[in-house]
């Protein structure tokens, strides 16, 4: 009975960092996933940052636009109104 012990010690310190490691890797995966979570869900500053800015990009550009048509119409009134210098 000792002489197989004593074959089965060593087997079992083998196998034991294996355990070990499997174990640590069961307790800690609920919080690794709940925290992929919170980055799923909250938006970092540089996203927050990035997207400020593609929306800031296009308001001016369609601010521009609607500069250049309204710089057209009063042109085109002040030609119609029999103006010379509507520049």
């Amino acid at each position: 009975m000792m002489k197989k012990m004593l074959i089965a010690a060593p087997m079992l310190l083998l196998a034991l960092p294996g355990c070990v490691r499997t174990v640590a890797n069961v307790v800690t995966a609920p919080v690794r996933a709940g925290s992929q979570v919170v980055d799923w869900t909250t938006t970092s500053q540089e996203e927050a940052d990035r997207n400020y800015g593609r929306k800031m990009r296009k308001q001016e550009a369609r601010e521009g636009k609607e500069r250049k048509k309204a710089d057209k119409e009063r042109r085109k009134q002040c030609r119609e109104a029999g103006y010379g210098n509507c520049g």
